[in-house]
């Protein structure tokens, strides 16, 4: 009894330590919140709170976390904090920033940058995020100062280019906005926002075909834009091409389905080209978001007419004659649907609406015209007005028949919101797909789906061992706050059974996974390295210590990159290939005792790319599509590498096959490589 108290005294996890050695559990904090487990990370932060208040990190750290989370009144009370502790740290104010401007707290999100860059003058983010609060405040004059100020430091930044081009349209100076949004293309002709933007320029000009032109490159470059499709539908409107502009809807909706302009003008494009029905479907969805719409109201009660449903088309002229009393498109329209269905009398009524107000204008010296033809007329001339458009805030009743576009100030643009703000941000655009790691949780994919199985894992189920179903993935879902408790549970009672029978590889390999969903690397690797040395057949162990290991390697050199990018005179040890070799001999290990075992040579294949060993990586991805030959990852990040080695057609390729088997992402790439191609 006696050593069995002292085995759990040693065995017990060094968690418990948390509240003396800081320093440990900040270290795990960072660790979860740079791999982007919030929750859990400001579980850890409160610990080192609570040990010592005195320090401003774990107050910083934690305010990161939360305005991940969407917390930005807590983020800010955070950063309250750490300012109290330590008044001199940028970072601090620039997230503090950032969370002010998340709840329009404009004016103090600037005085914050305006303190950090006292700190900090040439710090491109702050000048961003002090032009973009200038902006939203409507103060281009000091914003065009800001921007201007960033363009000396930094006068490749093309980001600053967009943002001055979108102050000069404001103060309606095309010509400079269209110049800021040449140089913004000629400096990154891979960035959507810049051909975009540019569109915009040429839709305002009506110089329709050059603007459709600039969204093909902008949806050439970013397939899941509803705006851009949006914007191209209006260019194809102006220059008749209806079918294609439909298409353009009907791709907008595709993405966002609740977008108002995309469902009023596929309705209104859809009533032209005699598909009434479809064409009620979106007014039905219009004024389901807005049951006050009168213009789509209106234009429902014709379709109803059109397609013989009168006493509809009667119940909607009158709701929208109850609003606008003066309106006489609306009695004429009534009083012919009233004909239709016998109301002898109602159509009276409305006859000697538009007879008075034809008397009205005769006495007024108007040419006098039947009276159904004047009211008819009034109907035509919302048609043939030269502007075929209104803004969406127009309440106009004769504009019904017009296309719809934003007000002024909605033409909402990517760049536009474009805070900068997430110290752990890899900011990568292209990159591999992750590795597979041994899991309980996995992240919900609509379109990718299925079950990664084998045959050892599924005996591991079996065993009775594990409290949930282990799966292999590299769609790791962060732990919820019940999620996180409940592993610490298991920690203790894993414990436990390891001191009942000390000698099973299993019961260490549950615990060591335990501790990597905690986040806990280095006690994972402890409970993996001595699963190891209990039966060193056991592959899911080398397996996932190759994967810890190569995480905390990860997060090892973020850090380094952080501290030199802070200061470049600072001398640290650069994380190096040789540290890597460790991850590397546990994967060579893998695929020895499991040479079935596709994620190994899958896992290995990312490393060596990581490592720049490409052509070695190619060799490990076609084993890996060799054993399974539907494995969409491998496909993917092989088309990647061979992109990497400038075999841009073999790239292309895979990533064609990584698309068709559910990486959406694929297409995207393929489109920028293409061009390389050709």
């Amino acid at each position: 009894m006696i050593k069995k108290f002292f085995g759990l005294l040693l065995l017990l996890p060094t968690l418990l330590n948390a509240q003396i050695n800081t320093d440990r559990v900040m270290m795990i904090a960072r660790n979860a919140l740079y791999f982007e487990d919030y929750v859990l990370s400001i579980q850890y932060f409160n610990q080192v709170i609570n040990a010592k208040p005195y320090l401003y990190e774990p107050y910083f750290f934690r305010g990161l976390a939360k305005i991940n989370l969407d917390d930005y009144q807590g983020a800010e009370l955070d950063c309250d904090k750490a300012i109290e502790r330590n008044p001199f740290v940028v970072g601090v104010y620039q997230i503090r920033g950032l969370a002010r401007i998340r709840q329009n707290k404009y004016e103090g999100a600037i005085d914050d940058y305006k303190m950090a860059l006292k700190y900090a003058p040439e710090n491109i983010t702050l000048w961003h995020n002090l032009a973009l609060c200038h902006l939203q405040k409507k103060d281009y004059e000091a914003a065009e100062k800001d921007l201007e100020s960033l363009l000396k430091i930094s006068p490749r930044y093309t980001r600053a280019y967009l943002m001055r081009g979108e102050v000069r349209m404001k103060q309606n100076d095309t010509i400079q906005a269209l110049s800021d949004f040449d140089t913004a293309i000629e400096l990154d002709k891979y960035d959507p926002d810049a051909w975009s933007a540019r569109s915009l320029v040429k839709l305002q000009q009506a110089e329709y075909a050059d603007a459709e032109k600039d969204l093909d490159q902008a949806i050439r470059l970013s397939v899941r834009n509803a705006g851009n499709y949006i914007n191209r539908a209006l260019a194809r409107f102006h220059q008749n091409n209806l079918r294609g502009a439909m298409n353009d809807y009907d791709l907008a909706l595709d993405i966002d389905p609740n977008n108002f302009i995309g469902h009023y003008n596929r309705g209104l494009l859809r009533a032209q080209v005699g598909d009434d029905n479809r064409a009620i479907e979106d007014f039905d969805f219009v004024l389901e978001m807005e049951p006050d719409n009168m213009m789509a109201t209106f234009n429902r009660g014709l379709l109803r007419a059109q397609t013989g449903d009168y006493r509809g088309a009667i119940q909607d002229y009158s709701t929208v004659i109850n609003q606008y009393p003066n309106f006489l498109a609306g009695y004429y329209h009534r009083g012919e649907a009233r004909k239709k269905v016998g109301d002898k009398k109602g159509a009276e009524q409305d006859d000697y609406v538009l007879m008075k107000a034809q008397l009205e204008r005769y006495n007024n010296n108007v040419t006098n015209n039947s009276t159904a033809q004047n009211a008819s007329k009034e109907v035509d001339d919302s048609e043939e007005d030269e502007d075929k458009t209104r803004k969406k805030s127009d309440k106009n009743m004769n504009n019904y028949r017009k296309i719809v576009i934003a007000d002024d100030g909605e033409q909402t643009r990517q760049y536009k919101s474009d805070y900068r703000g997430r110290v752990q941000d890899r900011n990568v655009n292209i990159r591999l797909e992750p590795m597979f790691a041994i899991n309980y949780y996995e992240k919900e994919n609509a379109v990718r789906s299925g079950v990664n199985y084998h045959l050892f894992i599924d005996g591991l189920n079996q065993s009775g061992v594990y409290p949930k179903r282990l799966m292999i993935t590299n769609r790791e879902a962060p732990l919820s706050e019940q999620q996180v408790k409940f592993h610490f549970a298991l920690i203790d009672s894993h414990t436990s059974a390891i001191v009942a029978d000390e000698t099973n590889a299993s019961k260490r390999f549950a615990r060591g996974l335990d501790f990597y969903l905690v986040q806990d690397f280095a006690s994972s690797m402890d409970d993996l390295t001595k699963a190891i040395l209990l039966d060193d057949t056991f592959f899911p162990a080398y397996f996932m210590r190759a994967l810890v290991r190569c995480k905390q390697l990860e997060y090892q050199r973020a850090e380094e990159l952080a501290m030199k990018s802070k200061n470049d005179d600072l001398n640290t040890k650069e994380t190096s290939a040789l540290d890597y070799d460790v991850v590397k001999s546990d994967l060579n290990k893998v695929v020895d005792l499991a040479p079935d075992f596709v994620y190994g040579y899958y896992n290995r294949a990312n490393l060596l790319a990581m490592l720049k060993e490409y052509r070695a990586a190619l060799i490990d991805y076609n084993k890996a599509i060799e054993l399974e030959p539907a494995f969409a990852d491998a496909y993917f990040n092989r088309g990647l590498t061979n992109i990497f080695l400038g075999n841009n057609r073999q790239g292309i390729a895979d990533l064609s096959k990584a698309g068709e088997l559910g990486i959406v992402s694929a297409y995207n790439i393929i489109k920028r490589f293409t061009e390389a191609t050709d």
